[in-house]
């Protein structure tokens, strides 16, 4: 049985969504890192796209609005990681 691409992205997507998910409840990231945003990021922006491919629009809406929060997220994350690293060295 062949899976057609909305199917392998979407997918792909959700087991982003919920490794995070599975990740954070057993702390092993933190809900605030960037891991846990990144995850989030990818894993809603492949759900997004896959509700584009097969034209179910409140998804779309749904993981699209997720997508900009993690993304959102992902980068206060790096800045607060910058913050504390001096000049952005790792000593």
């Amino acid at each position: 049985m062949l899976l057609d691409a909305a199917t392998v992205i979407g997918s792909s997507g959700v087991a982003l969504l919920l490794l995070a998910f599975l990740l954070q409840l057993l702390r092993f990231v933190r809900a605030d890192g960037a891991a846990y945003a990144a995850l989030n990021l990818a894993g809603a922006g492949l759900a997004c796209y896959c509700s584009y491919l097969i034209d179910f629009k409140p998804f779309v809406v749904l993981e699209g609005a997720w997508a900009v929060v993690a993304a959102v997220a992902l980068a206060r994350a790096l800045r607060v990681r910058q913050l504390r690293i001096p000049n952005g060295s790792a000593s």
